[in-house]
């Protein structure tokens, strides 16, 4: 549903401040992520609190899909029907503007939630000793192929459409002149806002329970200590007499 634009300006609400809040924390997440993976690199100790950063963020996401502003919501961008109509605009090169997510931009959304989940899992399935590290990496370099993949199709839609995509996700609104007609778009209410801070709340919670350290700076396992053994030291090339 899209509700009048009183101020009958330039442009149109679209995005809701916690979506964007979120994305962009995504991005710094992942990026942190990536940057601290090898265990030379300076920030290296941030790595494990990037990735429960990231594991927060997704919860929060996931709730947010069923109780969030009109197009954060699944029910409202998740469209199977229109992904034929939508791949023939893009090969005749005239693909259709949509206010949200378009068909292929919301198959990209989920699949990145879907990556971003399972190099999660694996993630603490390493720091436990219980998988191996190479089933990791390889997830994420998958994911950061489908990163990549998605920041090329946003920078594609914004040329042929003459719509800055990434504009929008930093201002949350669009041109009226690109969208004749369009409203602002629903926004959150109050208790959806609150049940997003409870779901933050409980999953820092429950991560704090399992890993006490999980915000902090930590050598790469300490999150395993007292749960997978050994591997703590050893499976990072470590000796615990500082040898």
């Amino acid at each position: 549903m899209l509700v009048a634009n009183p101020a009958g300006g330039n442009t149109f609400k679209v995005w809701d401040a916690p979506l964007r809040l979120f994305h962009w924390l995504l991005v710094a997440a992942i990026t942190a992520a990536f940057l601290s993976s090898e265990g030379d690199s300076p920030i290296a100790a941030w790595h494990m609190a990037a990735g429960w950063v990231a594991a927060v963020l997704l919860a929060f996401r996931l709730i947010w899909g069923f109780v969030g502003g009109e197009h954060a919501r699944f029910v409202n961008f998740i469209r199977p029907s229109g992904i034929v109509a939508h791949i023939r605009g893009l090969v005749t090169g005239h693909p259709e503007r949509t206010v949200g997510h378009n068909p292929l931009g919301a198959l990209a959304v989920l699949a990145l939630f879907a990556a971003v989940g399972a190099v999660l899992w694996t993630g603490i399935q390493v720091d436990t000793g219980k998988a191996d590290e190479d089933i990791h990496e390889a997830l994420a370099y998958g994911m950061l192929a489908l990163v990549g993949i998605h920041v090329a199709a946003v920078l594609m839609m914004s040329l042929v459409t003459r719509d800055n995509l990434a504009r929008a996700m930093v201002t949350g609104r669009k041109r009226t002149a690109l969208y004749p007609g369009a409203r602002d778009a629903r926004v959150p209410g109050f208790m959806a806002v609150v049940l997003g801070g409870v779901v933050v709340i409980a999953a820092v919670f429950g991560i704090t329970r399992f890993d006490p350290a999980a915000f902090s700076p930590q050598a790469h396992g300490e999150a395993g200590e007292g749960q997978g053994g050994e591997y703590t030291a050893a499976g990072h090339g470590e000796n615990p007499d500082g040898d």
